[in-house]
């Protein structure tokens, strides 16, 4: 979402020299970057686990399993790795959330103000980002910025993080794509002539 991000802030503050900025070495980079922190953020969360003595039950009172969830079997007084997580986990989807959202308005002032032909298409790609920015960020920010206390909400807010979230996210990137829409605009047309075609003969 950052690399997605900088690559819509360069389109549309620098749109004459992207194919310069934007060059594959770039690319590369910014995908190697998401995939390197991805695993560094992992590495200190297994590192930081495997510190905690496990001798209660092993049943999670949750729909998968979550370092949140996985504290909570742990014998031994946990608030300090709870302090440790939230700063790995809740503090930094909060730094980045509140870091996309400032550059996203950014974008969209320099798309109101300055940009005429196109406008529209620019809007709504920044839109999409942003909805699916929010709903990847607001469940987990529920459930992560904060030491692990047990509510009735976590269970709803592990649904949309795993299984609502990344659902949305595809149909929200699809239906941006033009050739999807015309295809879901004749499946309709041809539904709705179907039903009127088989009206008079039901009668």
């Amino acid at each position: 979402l950052v690399a997605m991000a900088v690559d819509r802030y360069i389109a549309i503050y620098k749109p004459l020299q992207y194919l310069i900025i934007m060059k594959k070495g770039i690319c590369i980079g910014l995908v190697v970057g998401a995939w390197l922190s991805g695993f560094a953020h992992s590495i200190i969360q297994i590192g930081i686990l495997l510190q905690l003595p496990f001798c209660k039950s092993n049943i999670l009172d949750n729909f998968y399993c979550d370092i949140p969830q996985l504290i909570k079997l742990a014998c031994a007084d946990t608030y300090t790795t709870e302090l440790l997580m939230v700063c790995n986990s809740g503090l930094l989807l909060t730094l980045i959330f509140f870091t996309l959202l400032v550059s996203y308005t950014a974008i969209l002032v320099k798309i109101r103000r300055h940009i005429t032909e196109g406008k529209h298409k620019a809007l709504s790609t920044c839109a999409a980002q942003v909805t699916v920015m929010s709903l990847i960020f607001v469940p987990g920010m529920v459930i992560y910025d904060r030491p692990f206390k047990i509510f009735p909400a976590d269970k709803i807010a592990s649904v949309l993080y795993t299984v609502l979230t990344p659902m949305l996210n595809s149909m929200i990137f699809t239906l941006r794509n033009k050739e999807m829409k015309l295809t879901i605009k004749k499946l309709m047309r041809k539904c709705c002539l179907s039903k009127t075609t088989e009206a008079p003969h039901s009668i």
